[in-house]
């Protein structure tokens, strides 16, 4: 069994998806791995990592909506607010969503399905560079 790690960092822009399944597919290509697992781990508590629609953005606009009325930006709210206002709702959205996700791999690409993409989902109101450590294990074709 072969590994692969690699960290991509990534500029998300504030408060939106940022799709990057052309980003984990070409580590995946590079690996060199054939059959395996992907795992992707997300090294922040204030941005998601999501796999979700990727042909209708309609569907991405309305995740946004729904999460911004289910934690709202409210500052009587929440005791913490270190960063401003949109720092303790982050860490909410981040915990109800996720920071990892594990894509089985065949023929060297993603498994995705065919209207599913990869996104880094930012909680906060400002773009930042985030940590996205891929790890690919499994089998290339020489084993």
């Amino acid at each position: 069994m072969t590994h692969h790690q690699q960290l991509l960092k990534i500029q998300t822009a504030g408060k939106s998806l940022s799709k990057i399944t052309g980003k984990v597919q070409s580590v995946v290509a590079e690996s060199g791995i054939e059959t395996g697992l992907c795992s992707l781990f997300l090294r922040h508590t204030s941005a998601s990592l999501l796999i979700q629609e990727n042909a209708d953005p309609d569907v991405l606009k309305d995740l946004e909506n729904f999460f911004s009325q289910l934690v709202p930006e409210d500052d009587r709210l929440y005791i913490h607010n270190a960063e401003g206002p949109d720092d303790m709702p982050a860490h909410i959205r981040t915990a109800l969503t996720k920071t990892s996700e594990q894509i089985p791999i065949d023929r060297g690409r993603l498994l995705l399905g065919t209207w599913q993409g990869i996104y880094i989902w930012e909680h906060r109101q400002h773009g930042y560079i985030r940590e996205l450590v891929v790890h690919i294990s499994g089998n290339s074709e020489n084993f």
